[in-house]
């Protein structure tokens, strides 16, 4: 609760004066991001790594993320704690999450492998989702080619998966 002046205003206590704590995060490529730390937690892999330094250490080093996908990831995170103290509708949400996840396909490729490394659930959630709905309804050779995967499997093993799996194609 907010103390009151003589006046009957509204004042500003200590506690809600305070700084937030800020966090450092350094890239693969060694590029500093300084974020609020209830932003940086909002990545479990980020909020393990505090949990076991000291309370000066406000740097964190990621060796899998290099700078660009670290400041898609960081914008993402922003968003979505600032949804906490002011929430929007829900279409409002999906629609920035669409938006957010519009990109070319190396860096939703590299958005999974961050949100992953990280523990981002929600973000991997949605990045995984854009993913399926990139290959659904696609055939192993129309997704191989879009994607740029080469084929090494030999027919025989190809012939054995399709067996194995004949019931997904039914669908």
């Amino acid at each position: 609760m907010a103390a009151v002046n003589d006046d009957g205003m509204a004042m500003t206590t200590n506690e809600e004066a305070a700084p937030k704590r800020m966090i450092t995060i350094l890239s693969q490529d060694k590029e500093e991001f300084v974020v609020e730390k209830g932003v940086a937690t909002m990545a479990t892999l980020i909020e393990d790594l505090l949990a076991d330094v000291s309370d000066g250490e406000d740097k964190i080093p990621l060796q899998n993320v290099d700078a660009r996908i670290l400041a898609k990831v960081i914008e993402y995170m922003k968003y979505h704690f600032k949804l906490i103290e002011t929430p929007q509708p829900e279409d409002e949400v999906r629609r920035w999450d669409r938006e957010f996840v519009r990109v070319d396909k190396s860096t939703l490729f590299h958005l999974v492998l961050a949100a992953n490394y990280l523990n981002i659930q929600s973000l991997l959630d949605l990045t995984t989702q854009t993913v399926a709905e990139l290959i659904k309804g696609k055939t192993p050779e129309q997704i191989r080619t879009e994607f740029g995967i080469v084929n090494d499997f030999t027919p025989e093993e190809e012939e054995e998966i399709r067996r194995d799996n004949a019931w997904s194609e039914d669908r």
